[in-house]
């Protein structure tokens, strides 16, 4: 009877909201809870300018990503998963940086929660990767998952969904491989396309239709620079790609690997 009373008692005592991230890397796992991150050694206060998904100046608690990643080299991959299917596939190279854009983990305080994202909406909590000088690695609005609940290296997403994957005798520098890579950075947290991905947020980006077979003209990087423009819905979920963030050169490269696929659809 005691060691019940002694678990109800613990249970009593944790923190309504405290939660768990659960980072997987090859050679390690672990399990970090709130408490544990707030009071982490490399934990601070970082201020972060126009926050992406508060669209104002944030303050956090955060802990610089890069030691929660001990012994992960620069070229691996890693997938950061949200509670509402979001699933951020990520390079670990710019995660790892100390100068320049340098990735932290937010991590919301109980006592202290965040605001909600919108009207009826939660916060970004529990966790959420944010970024300071974000303008100097081009880090891109998909690159800052909220409400995190896991970070696990994973093969690279050609390995993974070879679908997604343009034709193979492009050289590797042809501007179509290109677009893929910057489809993978900006569109594939929550997207898939030939039912290749992760994502469970956004509809297929190649079956049954591809958007270059259905916007004409420049109405497909209209459509990326700002969607509300073009289809205002209170509702809607896609962020605006600015030209800070998506040069126009960019953007183009990232519509020419589109209308590739479009001839490459494959059933999933």
């Amino acid at each position: 009877m005691k060691p019940t009373f002694a678990l109800l008692a613990l249970l009593l005592a944790l923190p309504a909201s405290a939660a768990q991230l659960t980072v997987e890397l090859d050679h390690t796992r672990k399990t970090w809870e709130t408490a544990d991150l707030l009071k982490h050694p490399d934990a601070q206060t970082v201020q972060v300018v126009d926050d992406v998904s508060y669209k104002r100046n944030m303050t956090y608690r955060a802990v610089p990503l890069a030691v929660l990643l001990p012994g992960l080299p620069p070229d691996k991959h890693l997938q950061a998963v949200a509670l509402d299917g979001f699933a951020a596939e990520l390079t670990a190279a710019p995660l790892l940086q100390k100068n320049g854009a340098r990735a932290w983990l937010a991590v919301e305080d109980p006592a202290h929660p965040w605001p909600p994202l919108a009207d009826g909406k939660p916060s970004a909590g529990p966790f959420y990767l944010v970024w300071t000088d974000p303008q100097a690695g081009h880090i891109s609005p998909e690159q800052w998952p909220f409400q995190i609940s896991g970070i696990k290296q994973l093969t690279t997403v050609a390995e993974r969904f070879p679908a997604l994957l343009p034709d193979p005798r492009l050289a590797a520098d042809d501007p179509v491989n290109q677009g893929f890579a910057l489809f993978q950075k900006n569109c594939l947290a929550c997207h898939r396309l030939n039912g290749g991905g992760d994502a469970q947020v956004g509809p297929d980006l190649n079956i049954p239709y591809n958007p270059t077979e259905y916007f004409s003209g420049d109405f497909l990087k209209r459509y990326i620079r700002d969607p509300q423009s073009l289809r205002h819905w209170p509702q809607a979920k896609m962020p605006a790609f600015a030209a800070s963030v998506l040069p126009d050169s960019e953007l183009e490269l990232l519509v020419g690997y589109l209308k590739h696929m479009a001839g490459r659809k494959q059933l999933p």
